[in-house]
């Protein structure tokens, strides 16, 4: 894996590849004002805080972490800019890519590529979950990638999300795209993480596979991955980045110490109903740990009551971040 000092100099002087995309990499939250709009300063804040952790890959923005289904075309497009200003040549830049209409998902992949995207990351429409095949999701991957010609990952979805996650024959098909280098596997089960894991080894062995279920991290190392695209390394970068080294040195000791660290918090964050309220649990983590200015999402998906900031007040006290 690519450490942090081996980062190549220009984001876009060679393109992304399988080998040079494994590693940790933070899924960033979108941090808003009182008036919805985007906090470049507090955005360029959270990039630089994370290129700054030794390890760390790059950051990927525009995820679901950062309210993409909710996030204004012309607001994405800016935050890809603000977050590859900031990175200041350091780390991979990896814009997520989201929308029902597949021409829509395009011109946010141009938009992503213009502003310096060096991948992208196609999320399934949100219709998918009421039933998707081969064909769809074919020919969602093709028009996007056809748009730009950068590097794809695909996002594997979480095994409760209806028919979002993709079904063996479809991930078979969307592996043979030859843009595809890498899976945010999402699966949030580590049975199914392996499955996954397993099916796009035989047929692209060379293809990253990179878990993202927080409290699942450690299970998934263990059997295998090329890093992690995973959100809550927004909020404690160094535990993550730290478990993926205990577990590649086999130090089982650290790895625990890491995953105590981290389990508290995604079983508070994402582990509890109702699973939409994830990147509010987030951001108000992060404001209350002094890195956000503001908590503040997207309607209808906040503010949170007390006992919700209670909750998170404890994990926090648990995992020693407060």
């Amino acid at each position: 894996m690519t450490d942090l000092a081996e980062h190549r100099a220009g984001a876009s002087d060679t393109p992304l590849t399988a080998e040079t995309v494994a590693g940790i990499h933070s899924a960033i939250v979108t941090p808003l004002r009182a008036d919805l709009s985007v906090d470049e300063a507090a955005l360029a804040d959270q990039v630089a805080r994370m290129m700054a952790v030794p390890g760390m890959r790059g950051v990927m923005c525009n995820g679901h972490a950062g309210e993409n289904a909710l996030t204004s075309r012309a607001d994405k497009a800016r935050i890809v800019a603000v977050c590859r200003e900031a990175m200041a040549g350091r780390g991979v830049l990896i814009a997520g890519v989201n929308a029902e209409a597949s021409h829509a998902a395009a011109r946010q992949a141009e938009d992503a590529a213009g502003a310096g995207a060096e991948a992208i990351m196609v999320f399934g429409p949100n219709g998918f979950a009421l039933g998707q095949d081969t064909r769809m999701a074919l020919t969602h991957h093709r028009i996007i990638g056809a748009a730009t010609g950068l590097p794809m990952l695909l996002f594997q979805g979480a095994v409760g999300a209806g028919a979002y996650a993709y079904t063996p024959d479809v991930l078979r098909a969307l592996l043979d795209l030859p843009q595809v280098i890498a899976i945010k596997e999402g699966s949030w089960d580590s049975a199914a993480y392996e499955a996954t894991r397993r099916l796009a080894k035989a047929q692209r062995p060379e293809v990253a596979v990179m878990a993202s279920g927080d409290e699942h991290l450690w299970s998934c190392f263990i059997f295998g991955s090329e890093g992690s695209i995973v959100s809550l390394a927004a909020l404690v970068p160094e535990p993550i980045v730290a478990l993926d080294r205990a577990v590649r040195d086999s130090d089982t000791a650290a790895a625990r110490a890491a995953h105590e660290v981290i389990y508290p918090l995604a079983r508070a964050i994402y582990g509890r109903k109702p699973g939409n309220l994830a990147t509010a649990r987030l951001k108000t983590c992060m404001m209350l740990a002094g890195l956000l200015p503001d908590d503040r999402v997207y309607p209808p998906y906040g503010p949170l009551d007390e006992d919700e900031r209670n909750t998170l007040s404890a994990a926090m006290r648990a995992a020693g971040v407060l």
